[in-house]
């Protein structure tokens, strides 16, 4: 068992406590943040705390820092961590800049120790359903994906609205978006990508995002997350050659429909609006089928799993430092993108 440090004893921070009772290769030594109340919150939750981040640092009973805090600060505390031969775990986004986690991976080479980001919605149920449906090929040769997600009450009234923090929308959800289709994506390129992003709200960031990818086997991916929407839109839509899928939001409503007859039938026109198509003609021949979304089993306590394991030399990283990197350039280019307001292209 691995003694462990909480940094950050905020919202995301008292989350992974709370993931970590069920990970017995792991044990909560305390809690560190530099804001009393929270010092004095954790302990009134039961944590032993720290008065500075220099004793968590000098305790040597200690094995592994997680860092989860406002993203401008993730730089300095795991560089101290791992300066200090403690292995880190760190919220996303990793930094807000590719230079910056060149110089944390250099740390971490420099002094052998292990360095993960968690990438938890890796994890989610509806994105592991989609990668099933995609690697099954359920539906085809798949072309288009939609992957959105949207809200209505903007961006909290905390850090993720200052820009020197590394708040907004791209920062907070776009990483966790682009990781999972890159995932999903593995072996293909990134050939061009275009961003529109909003500031309907007036704050300094981004309160939303429309990114379009594309591929080197010409697939199109839209990413997209709003805080202003009253009305959603399906989270995942995917399209194959022979089949869609739909998953509404998180509490996994939503099909697949495949096509069990010919794609180019002729249809019988129909009367539409004003006028009438034979192109938008509904099926009415049996020729689709209704499928519910299949089982998945998944576990984000894995993640600390896999880390403990890695620190241990028994397995690979499950999020690998690389993945995370290339998450990063592509961040960059979003934000490249949306100011230049043009299609960015590339080859990565």
């Amino acid at each position: 068992m691995k003694k462990l440090v909480l940094v950050g004893y905020g919202g995301m921070g008292t989350r992974h406590l709370g993931r970590l009772k069920n990970v017995k290769e792991i044990e909560v030594a305390g809690v560190y943040d530099i804001d009393p109340e929270k010092l004095a919150a954790a302990r009134q939750d039961g944590y032993q705390t720290y008065s500075n981040y220099q004793a968590v640092l000098d305790d040597q009973e200690v094995e592994i820092v997680l860092v989860a805090t406002p993203n401008d600060s993730h730089k300095e505390l795991s560089i101290k961590a791992m300066t200090a031969g403690k292995h880190v775990i760190c919220e996303k986004p990793v930094t807000t800049s590719t230079k910056d986690f060149k110089d944390i991976l250099e740390v971490a080479a420099k002094t052998k120790r292990c360095f993960m980001v968690d990438q938890n919605r890796r994890w989610d149920e509806n994105f592991q359903m989609i990668k099933k449906l995609y690697d099954t090929n359920a539906l085809g040769r798949v072309y288009d994906i939609e992957n959105r997600v949207q809200g209505s009450r903007g961006i909290p009234q905390d850090w993720r609205q200052n820009i020197e923090q590394g708040g907004g929308m791209v920062y907070d959800w776009c990483v966790h978006l682009l990781d999972r289709i890159l995932v999903l994506k593995a072996g293909q390129r990134v050939t061009s990508l275009y961003a529109d992003l909003s500031g309907a709200l007036g704050h300094q960031v981004d309160d939303g995002f429309r990114v379009i990818l594309r591929f080197d086997d010409e697939m199109r991916v839209l990413l997209e997350v709003q805080t202003r929407n009253f009305i959603k839109l399906p989270e995942w839509y995917m399209s194959g050659a022979t089949g869609t899928a739909e998953i509404e939001d998180f509490e996994l409503h939503g099909e697949y429909v495949t096509l069990e007859g010919e794609l180019t039938k002729e249809a019988i026109p129909v009367e539409a609006g004003a006028g009438f198509t034979k192109t938008m003609a509904p099926r009415t021949d049996g020729s689709v089928k209704h499928h519910p979304l299949p089982q998945v089993q998944t576990d984000v306590c894995d993640f600390y799993r896999n880390f403990v394991a890695w620190i241990d030399g028994k397995e690979e990283p499950i999020v690998k430092n690389d993945e995370v990197m290339r998450t990063m350039y592509l961040i960059e280019k979003i934000f490249e993108s949306a100011r230049k307001n043009e299609v960015i292209k590339f080859n990565i």
